[in-house]
């Protein structure tokens, strides 16, 4: 799985270097490459279950690692690496705002491998929500809030700057839709 794992993220890396290269659009490339790279390696699953969530984690660190080689947008990247992710998997309800979750969590973990702006790319992981949310009947409000809830707990996990750089980020109102962070259990409260 783990060598599966690997070749997912040089094709999704690949992809987006090429793709950026060719148009010069960093969004349609990241949700062209994500969507198009999911969509071959959950080609049968049914639905996104643990094979997925891992082709989910190397996709978007292959777009963030990508991004970063061409000097890209992260945010750009961010944004159309949640859209391509929820027209790839073609997921709805909750299993779209899970995998909004997961994903923005992975964008967050691989901007921060290679310290790219945290801020920028959580601001573009709950624009990318929102816009997703509409292409496969998802609550702007609900997804926004994944994105957002995932990309802080990831950055929870990088360091206290880092969570305060996300959270600074994402607070308030992001492409008329006012984002709500979920706190994550604390346990011992």
């Amino acid at each position: 799985m783990k060598r599966q794992n690997h070749s997912v993220f040089e094709s999704a890396k690949n992809g987006l270097v090429q793709t950026i290269e060719g148009s010069g659009d960093v969004m349609r490339a990241a949700v062209d490459t994500v969507s198009g790279t999911l969509a071959s390696a959950l080609k049968g699953a049914g639905h996104v279950g643990t094979e997925g969530t891992q082709a989910i984690t190397s996709v978007a660190r292959g777009v963030i690692y990508g991004v970063t080689e061409v000097g890209g947008d992260i945010g750009a990247a961010a944004k159309g690496t949640v859209v391509g992710v929820l027209r790839g998997t073609k997921e709805a309800g909750v299993q779209a705002i899970d995998a909004i979750g997961h994903t923005a969590g992975s964008v967050i973990r691989g901007t921060a491998e290679v310290g790219e702006d945290l801020g920028n790319a959580a601001k573009g992981l709950v624009e990318g929500a929102i816009e997703g949310a509409r292409d496969v009947g998802v609550n702007a409000e609900e997804a926004a809030s994944a994105a957002a809830t995932g990309a802080l707990d990831a950055a929870g996990e990088v360091g206290a700057k880092a969570a305060s750089k996300v959270r600074n980020a994402v607070t308030g109102t992001i492409a008329g839709v006012k984002v709500v962070i979920k706190e994550p259990f604390q346990p011992g409260e």
